[in-house]
């Protein structure tokens, strides 16, 4: 809109004051819309938390429909000879593990080199290194004028040389030693022909060389010998693996996972309360304040309320019998909340894991009540669900909203324009009479004194 600036200079009049105070009663006609605006713009947030909340229970009950939850088990081991994780395949049970030996890595310490600069090869050539699985026999490249370290760092970088090399000082001289990667009997080094590429350039005393087999590990499960080439079994106990630590006992009980289960149900708990405190926020009418929620009385939010609801209020089919919610341990509350009875839950868990895995998860041919929660959250949360739909609902009203508030500006902006226009004829019409009226006065002042003139003569006369 153009400025208001030299109004009233001909009339004399505030127009310019009055104006203003048109346009102001105009614009007001833009404050219901905009508030129009910013209360479908505080449903669409209130919409946003309801869609966080309700996808953080979709996650819930996710978890708590995935059948491998009901299938795993832990392992609790008594005793320090071993360690044990149990998988999926893992069936309950106790077994008594007794550890006679660890499996241990060969070593191989070759012939003594008097000096760590002492060129070692002085042409060059192959290592050989030998095993008691010939399979694993390698030859590692040695440079020419290769010192003592110059041989580890070569053995060191072979990839298929499967030893670690070191150095060690026996108090007269530097030796190599070659350490096996992998334990047990048949990974163990045997030999070298250390002393064949070093020859010429040993110590005085080079001594032999000094090997410590490896050897396999020794233990029994439930009394059964078994015997391994690592320390990692994984088929002594289906499903089970051990970790032997040291010679000794240890106990170890394979039994139901059943904090993990315990752990999601408490999740799908807490989720569903976090909802329901969400919607009540939302919904409520603050009585203190005289405030009511953004979304009280909403068509989506009694959709997502009622259709959740229905849901939890239906018991499941096992076995001919018909299973609750309160076998489970769970419960309505009065406000609508889900309440756990964990001792309830720990009872059915304990008695028969199977039915609380069939009431959650349902089987093969029919969804628990898990599966049935995660298809409605899904369809809840869908384009086509009551959310979106409400959401977009509330955009195109501010889009509409934003229409209505440019018209209603240019209309504003219009009747303004009129005014000034009115207002700026006003004035100069005003400035002509007031111009007229000071011509006639000066005129009729002049006719006065004219007379007045006339009258002194004949007083004269």
């Amino acid at each position: 809109m153009s400025s208001i600036t030299s109004l009233g200079v001909g009339s004399g009049l505030d127009l310019n004051g009055l104006l203003g105070q048109m346009q102001e009663a105009e614009e007001a006609r833009l404050e219901p819309i905009a508030q129009q605006v910013e209360s479908q713009q505080v449903q669409i947030s209130a919409y946003g938390e309801i869609q966080s909340a309700l996808s953080g229970f979709g996650d819930s009950v996710t978890n708590l429909n995935d059948p491998s939850l009901y299938q795993s088990v832990t392992a609790e081991v008594s005793g320090d000879a071993v360690q044990a994780a149990a998988g999926p395949e893992a069936s309950p049970g106790r077994f008594e593990v007794d550890v006679q030996s660890t499996a241990t890595a060969g070593n191989l310490t070759s012939e003594r080199v008097e000096y760590l600069d002492t060129i070692v090869s002085t042409e060059g050539g192959e290592l050989a290194l030998t095993f008691a699985n010939d399979e694993l026999d390698h030859s590692v490249d040695i440079a020419a004028d290769s010192t003592l370290e110059d041989v580890r760092d070569a053995v060191n970088a072979d990839p298929d040389a499967a030893v670690n090399a070191s150095i060690v000082f026996d108090g007269e001289g530097h030796r190599l030693t070659f350490m096996s990667q992998g334990t047990g009997e048949q990974a163990s080094i045997t030999g070298t022909n250390f002393a064949e590429l070093a020859e010429g350039n040993l110590a005085d005393e080079p001594g032999g060389t000094i090997g410590q087999p490896g050897q396999d590990a020794e233990l029994s499960v439930n009394g059964i010998d078994i015997t391994s080439p690592t320390n990692q079994v994984e088929d002594a106990i289906q499903g089970v693996t051990l970790d032997l630590q040291e010679p000794g006992s240890s106990v170890i009980t394979v039994a139901q996972d059943t904090g993990s289960i315990r752990e999601a149900v408490t999740g799908f708990v807490d989720s569903f309360n976090e909802l329901r405190d969400t919607t009540d926020r939302l919904t409520d009418f603050d009585s203190e304040e005289g405030e009511a929620g953004p979304l009280i009385g909403d068509s989506a939010v009694r959709t997502i309320e009622s259709s959740l609801r229905n849901e939890l209020s239906a018991g499941e089919m096992q076995d001919g019998e018909l299973s609750l919610l309160s076998d489970m341990g769970l419960s309505l509350s009065v406000d609508g909340t889900l309440e756990l009875d964990e001792q309830q839950l720990d009872s059915a868990l304990a008695n028969d894991p199977d039915a609380v895995a069939g009431f959650f998860a349902g089987d093969d041919a029919t969804a628990g009540l898990a599966g049935r929660l995660e298809s409605t959250t899904e369809q809840l949360l869908s384009s086509n669900g009551a959310l979106e739909g409400s959401i977009n609902s509330a955009e195109n009203r501010i889009d509409s909203l934003g229409e209505r508030f440019e018209r209603t500006e240019q209309s504003i902006e219009q009747t303004i324009d009129r005014y000034r226009t009115q207002f700026q004829q006003l004035d100069s019409m005003m400035g002509q009479m007031q111009q007229t009226s000071n011509y006639l006065t000066e005129q009729l002042s002049g006719m006065g004194g004219g007379q007045g003139g006339g009258g002194g003569m004949g007083g004269m006369m």
